[in-house]
């Protein structure tokens, strides 16, 4: 029985006396009692999860890590150190010890006094681990991109639906803290302070390639063959997976048998961006253009350079390649406005390196920037911060402000311009059925073949 639960039940002892509910009102434990707390686990101990997801979450009382889970177990159990670490200095409890540890999630959803999960996995597994936790009851937080294929994120965004859980991407750039320029921009080009949108331009670099890696040993605290899950078996080297030692940006990002590279890495960031902005968070591009160089050996094949020029239905343009700054441009009828983050060019540990970080918001007339957004007015979606709005949204059962739908539908624009890199031809794509037009090769990649028993197939 959940400890929230506890004081509202009716219990027997055995003395055969019934004990009727008794009702605390909460000015005697406060909001953030335990009892009150979202209990909280922990799906990936690497980098994004230490360096963001668990801090994010950490910092708020009515929030509580409980457990964390990864298939490396010294990944795991760096992970539990560092949340007993953070919980010893915050309660001043200098041994703190009430982290669990697993290395099987499945095990972990188990556990009913877990109410939420926080996924921080590779990509190949953000599906089938949001799809069996929605299943199993919980409510998600899930780092973007949604989905490895077009199929796996129309079954999680479906399973989430039918569920009614929780989810929330990983999509921070909705949120005021730390980028109130995103929300800001998107509001101006909603009210038509440019005008009509007509183009999006969208800078975003591609990844270099890499050398040649011999097979090693599998480490004995790595589960390999569950880490490539779905996906087919290959050899395993370091550089393939994460570094045995340190949390510096892992291998897999550069593998396209684990994820898609820059264009949903980061793509998912910038294309949620515009169809904030363009009120398109609900359906995809029409028409789709694209060229990339793919490296012709090496272990790292995801795309480098690349140029995309992609159709709406509303009649706007989106261009997307690394020749323009990174961040969002969007030229209307009336003037244009640029938004980034301005404080790195990708991530600190990205390799790619811009000579002049662009300014974090600017338009083409101080006008548009300093326009005040009447009541009457299209206001968005107010977020703090990302997983804060999330925990919010666990208490009030209403969508956060990046839900499933909305996280699939900046994926999957991502991933049908990967296909049109691929093809190097042009396509037409059917955001009502997800399907492309006349193009039974195109339509052949929209999902990929299954390694069982780990693909999202495999969920009845």
């Amino acid at each position: 029985m959940k400890r929230r639960n506890f004081i509202s039940k009716t219990i027997t002892g055995t003395t055969g006396i019934i004990v009727l509910p008794m009702i605390v009102p909460s000015s005697v434990f406060g909001k953030n009692a335990p009892s009150n707390r979202i209990h909280i686990g922990q799906i990936g101990c690497g980098r994004i999860a230490r360096g963001h997801d668990m801090f994010e979450t950490f910092k708020y009382d009515d929030a509580m890590l409980v457990a964390c889970c990864d298939v490396d177990s010294k990944r795991v159990r760096e992970g539990k150190e560092l949340l007993e670490k953070w919980y010893s200095e915050k309660t001043g409890k200098r041994k703190y010890k009430k982290i669990k540890v697993y290395t099987d999630y499945q095990e972990m959803l188990q556990d009913s006094n877990i109410d939420a999960v926080i996924i921080s996995t590779p990509d190949h597994w953000h599906a089938r681990n949001a799809i069996d936790a929605a299943l199993a009851g919980k409510d998600i937080y899930l780092q973007k991109p949604a989905s490895l294929t077009v199929k796996e994120g129309r079954q999680l965004s479906d399973v989430i639906r039918k569920t009614g859980r929780i989810l929330q991407m990983g999509s921070q750039q909705r949120s005021v803290n730390p980028w109130p320029q995103f929300k800001r921009a998107c509001e101006l080009v909603r009210n038509g302070r440019i005008g009509k949108v007509k183009e999006i331009y969208i800078g975003l670099p591609g990844d270099p390639s890499g050398d040649e890696e011999l097979e090693m040993s599998v480490p004995a605290n790595l589960n390999y063959v569950v880490w490539l899950g779905s996906t087919p078996f290959i050899y395993y080297t370091e550089k393939r997976v994460h570094p045995l030692e340190g949390y510096d940006r892992p291998g897999w990002l550069r593998c396209e048998q684990f994820g898609a590279g820059m264009i949903t890495g980061w793509g998912t960031h910038h294309i949620d961006t515009a169809h904030w902005a363009m009120g398109t968070e609900s359906t995809g591009p029409v028409e789709i253009e694209a060229s990339a160089s793919f490296p012709e050996s090496g272990l790292w094949d995801v795309h480098g350079d690349f140029k995309v020029t992609a159709k709406y239905s509303n009649g706007v343009i989106m261009h997307i390649s690394g020749e323009y700054p990174n961040g969002v441009k969007f030229i209307g009828t009336e003037g244009w406005i640029f938004v980034a983050r301005s404080d790195s060019a990708v991530t600190t540990s990205d390799p790619v390196s811009q000579d002049q970080v662009p300014k974090a918001l600017d338009a083409s007339s101080v006008n548009i920037l300093e326009s005040e957004i009447g009541k009457d007015e299209i206001h968005l979606q107010h977020s703090e911060e990302q997983h804060r709005d999330w925990l919010d949204s666990i208490k009030s059962r209403k969508q956060p402000i990046a839900p499933a739908e909305t996280g699939h539908r900046s994926c999957s624009a991502c991933l049908v311009i990967h296909i049109a890199m691929k093809l190097g031809r042009k396509l037409f794509w059917d955001p009502q059925i997800e399907r492309f037009t006349n193009d039974n090769e195109a339509n052949a990649m929209l999902s990929r073949p299954q390694r069982k028993p780990y693909g999202t197939d495999e969920v009845e």
